[in-house]
Formats: structure tokens, sequence, C-alpha cells
């Protein structure tokens, strides 16, 4: 025991004797070896980078955080009540407290029951609103503020006939709750068909590698003057999260439909009248063009006598193949020509029947499509 405890006290002796020999300049020259490096200076910002700044803050403040607050029943037996929480973008259309988003954002809200809330920039707490109108065919819908806060700003609208591939975009939202988020990327496909309801696709569509994310939807996408040219809307990924390849709903749609919404709450939908039958099935089959299942009574269609399959036999009737000799090889193409024509004109639609071609001139009506696919 002595043996040890004299070997402990040597030990200590010896460290005592290496802190005497740490003096205070060597102390001085540690501190400064652990300060701060200096800050190199920098010139300017990119003339791009100075465009994409000023489009950020001209455009944010427009920008809307949609969350929404729904009743459920949860439980085995549904016995139990909770509330669910979703969340989504949105953006100023105008200065009545009408903002654009989503109709998948708002679709579960029932309305005096559950909560639509909208935070902005210029709010401290979010804004209770109500849903006014909503169009599940395009995928749009607007909720307005039940108080406005002051300096309310509109997004300018621009227009996405005339985009290019090619072409530099921004998209701003809300990605996974977390707000203000802007990425940028270029439109790298335009004219796609996004699928909304069963059968019904949004014709014009625009792709973009602008990273979209769930929490994204509804929120804008710009062009680099700063104008809205489409509305995100979903991305296409296996993991759920942004693989580069997002799509929006074309502003020239978009500001077709929105006031629609506005003034009557529902948007056109332009119809003849007719059910059809699943177009994977008829792709399926080789058959190019629309196969009809039946006619509405008393619609253009049912007027035009358009026959449609037989369910007892499987024997083809009526055949749509084009309008307004624009070919309509699938059922997207057929709707986004109706939608070309426009409710209340006349297509001339072009027929197949026992091979024999004919042409038959009718009338599009609106369907107000939100009982079922009939067009």
């Amino acid at each position: 025991m002595k043996k040890i405890a004299v070997i402990m006290l040597a030990a200590a002796a010896a460290g005592v004797a290496s802190l005497a020999t740490f003096t205070p300049s060597l102390w001085a020259q540690r501190e400064r070896a652990v300060e701060p490096r200096q800050i190199s200076p920098r010139g300017g910002l990119l003339d791009q980078e100075k465009a994409l700044v000023s489009l950020f803050e001209n455009a944010a403040p427009s920008v809307a955080y949609i969350t929404t607050e729904t009743r459920v029943r949860r439980g085995f037996f549904g016995e139990q009540e909770g509330v669910a929480q979703g969340s989504g973008s949105g953006f100023v259309w105008d200065g009545r407290g009408n903002i654009v988003t989503n109709h998948h954002v708002v679709a579960n809200v029932v309305p005096g029951r559950d909560k639509v809330l909208v935070k902005l920039d210029n709010s401290r707490d979010a804004i209770p609103a109500d849903v006014v109108g909503t169009s599940p065919e395009y995928d749009l819908a607007v909720v307005r503020l039940s108080a406005i806060p002051a300096g309310l700003k509109p997004l300018p609208i621009g227009v996405s006939r005339d985009l290019k591939v090619g072409q530099s975009v921004i998209a701003i939202g809300n990605p996974f709750g977390l707000s203000r988020t802007l990425t940028a990327g270029i439109i790298s496909a335009l004219d796609r068909y996004l699928p909304t309801e069963q059968y019904v696709e949004i014709a014009g569509g625009i792709q973009t590698d602008a990273a979209i994310n769930p929490g994204n939807s509804g929120g804008p996408l710009l062009d680099s003057a700063g104008r809205l040219i489409g509305v995100n809307q979903q991305i296409r990924s296996a993991s759920g999260s942004s693989a580069g390849v997002g799509f929006a709903i074309p502003v020239d749609t978009v500001n077709r439909v929105v006031p629609q919404l506005i003034a009557r709450g529902y948007a056109s939908y332009p119809s003849i009248g007719i059910q059809v039958i699943d177009p994977y099935l008829v792709a399926r089959n080789g058959i190019k063009g629309v196969v009809i299942s039946s006619t509405v009574r008393g619609s253009p269609a049912a007027e035009a006598n358009l026959k449609p399959l037989s369910r007892r036999t499987g024997e083809l009737g009526d055949v749509i193949i084009a309008v307004n000799g624009r070919p309509t090889d699938t059922f997207s193409t057929f709707v986004a020509e109706l939608d070309r024509v426009g409710v209340g004109n006349a297509a001339e639609l072009t027929i197949v029947r026992d091979d024999k071609e004919r042409k038959e001139r009718i009338r599009v009506i609106d369907a107000n499509r939100r009982s079922g696919p009939s067009v």
C-alpha cells in the first residue's frame, strides 16, 4: 500500500511540475490560435442572384400557408372522434381576400364544422377562411379570408400558352410545413396531362425540375418576371419526395376557372352527355378513341342518337375519334378538345360505327361533373 501511495504522489507532483512549466506566454499563444478567422470580403451579388432575391422578396408576401382541421372518426368501429390536420400552400388572388389553392388541399373540409386557417407574411396569426368554391375536375379551390390584413398583395398573372421548354421557373410554398421556401429550376416539358378525378385529366400541364414536395400543393409557379404561370399540383416519385419531376396546372386554365369559383362556387365542365368505358380498358383492347358506355337522357348525345357499347353482346357502338378535325385517340384528348370548343358552342364530332365514318354536329353543355364521370 505504501508503495502505491508513493507512486501516485510522484505522478501528481510530475503533473504540477508540467503545469508550472506552461508559462503565461504559451497560454496567450494558444488563445490567439483559436480566435475567429479573418473574414474575406466579397463583391456584389451576381445579376441573376439579385433578380432571384428581388423576385422572392416581392412574391413571398403573396404566398399563403394553409392548414386544415377536419373531424374524423377513429378506432376499429369508428367509436372515437378526432381531428385530422392537413397543410398546403396557396396564394393571394385579389384584394378581397380570395386565396387560390388546390382542391385536394381542402377536399375533406365540411363547411360550418371544420377549419381552414391561412397564414400570410403580413398577418401575425393565422386567419380563419371559408371555402367559397371548388373544382375537383381542375383540382382548384378558392378560400376567402374572414379578415383582410393591410397590404394584401395579389400575384401578377402571366400566360402559359406561350411557355417554352428551358425557361426558368420558381416555386414558392411550404413543403413539409416549412414556410417561405423557394426552389428554382426550368420548364422540363409542356402539354402533360395531370390526373384529377376518375378518368379526368387536366390538359396543358407544366412539368418542372424545380423541387416540389408535399406541402407545395396549391403554391405558385412563377416565371423569371415574377408572374404566375402555374399552380403546383403534384410530384411523380416512388418515394413521395421530389425526384426532379413536378407538375403545375397552367395559368390559362387557372385564370378561366378561378373567377367561376368565386362567382358561383363551381366551374363549368364541358360535356355532351355521355358515360364512357374505362379508357385503360379501351387502350388495352387496341381501340383509339372514346367508347361510349351510355348516354344521358335529354343530352345532346342522346338527341344525336349516339350509340353506346352493348352490355349484352359486347358489340361496339359509336367511337369518337376526332373533335373539329383534331384526333381524340384518348379520353384525355377528347376532353381537352371539348374544353377548347367551350360550353355553349357546337363541336363537329368524327364518329366510327361498323367501320363507317360519319360526322355529327353536337352542342357542348356544362356537365358540372360532381356526381360522376359523364362527359
